[in-house]
């Protein structure tokens, strides 16, 4: 648990364990995060960068996650020039491609901003796990450190597997599931003695700066102790090493990212790290919630082997799910969060929120599109705040899951008789179930004010259940807590523009006033439904937005958003350029330009268009229509062994210029 540094007190329609439900309770800032990792919640931080999540923390805490959990920290891959979109100019999944086994990226921040964001989680009693990639590096590998392959062997010959130049094909074949390229990204040989004290190293000094475990991606791709192997003389003890010759190995907290199918070994990767995902059972949630179907045969059952131990972590869906299988195009949020209420209101398993892109949405799946941000307020929201101290306060209570007589589309988790969830889709369902709570009234702890009724093992309530309904009941071990201050903009905020100019509605609720300031300037106060007017920054393109408030307790509220201003400049038919192609033979003859803008127009698909060769190795191109913000790289063709230039974002079309290679 946490004891925060705040004072005073406030009131709020509610009860703790020594006052019957309905009755004024003073509120506590001592927020219940639970203390093992295992007993509470983890919020999946997704892109969020280190000093965004640490201005956060007081509103994780307040919203009952016990844990975050970072992307990859490592040094990656610096694509599209540095650009930050999650999608377009910049990638999300730069993270996810190591160069270096050392703390600190473009996107997320340096590794004295990591540890400052572990000390301030550790003050507020939430744990921080690290996602952790030791399986491949980035496919670009000249951006690849000389000190991670010296420590693989010297090359890249050592540093990888044999196997790293054929594709993974068959999953259920175990030696090319552990030694071949997954997903284009080249296989390191995770069983090199030197690779491994190299990695460990790292995982060490996060363990130094405060992180509390790890989440380690495409651990289905690191073989288990009997698993085949390439004859190098080398033994599959990477998780042997990487689960107890680790600094405060016993107080870790260790899951492997094991997606379900194709021989996976689920119940030995389990043995082996302690932990794994449970992803058969997180599409389980998801079809039931998009078929509004609560059955117990559809939500109970892990999908796991019966005689694997329950030691997963569970989610409704994953970054993976959200992007690559567009759960997005498939769930609303209120689907998410009554999905949430089932999985954390269980007795097994971890539950991890994913937090969604900041204002996402059904057609909307980036959002404000941005790295380092926080995602959507929908973390936030009163019915998981309330599940996630519900889970700490019954912890070691059995469970029971029940559909009431004559529904699949309620379902009531009961946790022995100290307290029950309530997940309800439909509009009007009428409260007369059986239960196992003793008599007495008790207070929804989402609302704080609708109080039902058990008496001779049925519960009952004067009011209804709407649709999307989580009812949270349970009084002893209940704190009351005051609502958190809400600072943000409003849903029909436009991110980006390529005016001079961006005018926001700010809102603000559970707070008197709060404050904005615009790229580290001066704040200024602001009520709900104030407006302000952001100029185009004067130095790059990206202007930023900070609110914050405090609610009636002192508890602080962040909030950071980014406005983007396009580029604005337009290149007239008839406008020539041309590119100096480079001495040596790594460039073809033939040299392609690709033509795109930030409106997804391109001249052609890739690669583009034949330039005109001149003389002394020089080529140009005369546009033969008008652009509007063109960006330009040039190329010499689609095999796998061509050049570009740049190999990141593209440059912008200057009329005349003679480009040459940097």
């Amino acid at each position: 648990m946490a004891l925060l540094m705040l004072s005073g007190t406030a009131a709020l329609a509610g009860c703790d364990q020594s006052k019957p439900a309905g009755e004024t309770a003073e509120l506590s800032t001592d927020f219940k995060t639970a203390d093992k990792v295992a007993d509470g919640a983890i919020l999946q931080v997704f892109s969020w960068d280190f000093n965004t999540i640490r201005e956060s923390i007081p509103d994780i805490a307040a919203a009952g996650f016990s844990a975050v959990q970072t992307s990859p920290i490592n040094e990656c891959l610096e694509g599209e020039g540095g650009g930050m979109e999650l999608y377009g100019d910049g990638k999300w999944y730069y993270h996810y491609q190591p160069t270096d086994f050392k703390i600190g990226n473009y996107q997320l921040g340096t590794r004295d901003e990591f540890k400052a964001m572990c000390d301030e989680a550790h003050k507020y009693g939430v744990k921080v796990l690290v996602d952790v990639i030791a399986n491949h590096t980035t496919p670009e590998l000249d951006a690849v450190s000389p000190d991670l392959v010296a420590a693989g062997g010297g090359s890249f010959e050592t540093l990888f597997h044999k196997n790293n130049s054929k594709d993974i094909t068959d999953y259920d074949n175990r030696l090319q599931c552990t030694t071949a390229k997954m997903g284009g990204l080249p296989d390191i040989n995770t069983e090199r003695p030197s690779y491994q004290d190299y990695f460990l190293a790292f995982i060490n000094d996060c363990i130094a700066c405060g992180a509390d475990g790890f989440r380690h991606d495409t651990a289905k791709h690191i073989g288990l102790p009997d698993d085949p192997k390439e004859e190098d003389g080398f033994t599959n003890n990477f998780w042997e090493r990487a689960t107890k010759e680790i600094d405060k190995a016993d107080e870790m907290f260790i899951y492997g990212e094991v997606l379900q199918g194709g021989n996976d070994r689920l119940k030995d990767y389990i043995k082996e790290i302690g932990r794994t995902t449970a992803s058969v059972y997180g599409s389980k949630i998801r079809s039931a919630l998009i078929n509004d179907v609560l059955d117990t045969s559809a939500v109970k059952d892990y999908w796991i082997s019966d005689d694997a131990p329950l030691n997963i972590v569970t989610w409704v869906e994953s970054h993976d799910n959200y992007i690559n299988d567009n759960t997005a195009a498939e769930l609303t949020n209120d689907q998410v969060v009554l999905g949430w209420a089932i999985i954390t209101s269980r007795k097994d398993g971890t539950p991890l929120f994913f937090s969604r892109p900041y204002h996402s949405g059904i057609g909307n799946k980036w959002g404000m599109n941005r790295i380092g941000v926080q995602g959507d307020d929908i973390y936030k929201d009163a019915r998981v705040s309330a599940v996630n101290f519900f889970r700490t306060a019954m912890n070691g209570e059995e469970e029971e899951l029940v559909n009431p007589e004559g529904t699949t589309n309620t379902l009531v988790i009961e946790r022995g008789k100290k307290g029950a969830v309530i997940v309800n889709t439909d509009e009007g369902t009428k409260v007369d179930f059986d239960i196992n709570l003793p008599d007495g009234d008790y207070t929804d702890r989402v609302d704080n004010t609708t109080v039902y009724h058990v008496k001779g093992g049925k519960l009952s309530c004067d009011k209804t259940l709407g649709e999307n309904t989580v009812v949270v009941l349970y009084n002893d071990g209940y704190t009351g807590y005051a609502p958190c201050a809400d600072c943000d903009v409003a849903p029909d905020t436009e991110f980006k523009t390529d005016g001079d100019s961006l005018t926001v509605t700010l809102t603000l609720k559970n707070a008197e006033s709060g404050t904005y300031s615009i790229d580290g300037g001066e704040a200024v106060a602001y009520k709900d439904g104030d407006t302000v007017t952001v100029g185009r920054p004067a130095d790059g393109n990206v202007a930023r937005l900070e609110l914050r408030a405090q609610n009636a307790q002192g508890v602080p509220t962040y909030e950071r958003v980014e406005l983007t201003f396009e580029n604005n400049y337009q290149i007239p038919a008839g406008t020539k350029i041309y590119f100096q192609k480079p001495e040596g033979d790594e460039w073809a003859d033939d040299i392609n330009i690709y033509i795109y803008n930030t409106d997804d127009y391109e001249n052609r698909f890739w690669p583009g268009e034949a330039m005109t060769k001149e003389a002394d190795g020089k080529y140009s191109y005369t546009f033969p229509k008008d652009w509007k913000s063109p960006l330009i790289i040039f190329n010499d063709g689609d095999a796998a062994d061509s050049v570009q230039y740049p190999k990141g974002k593209g440059l912008e079309v200057e009329p005349d210029k003679t480009y040459t290679v940097e």
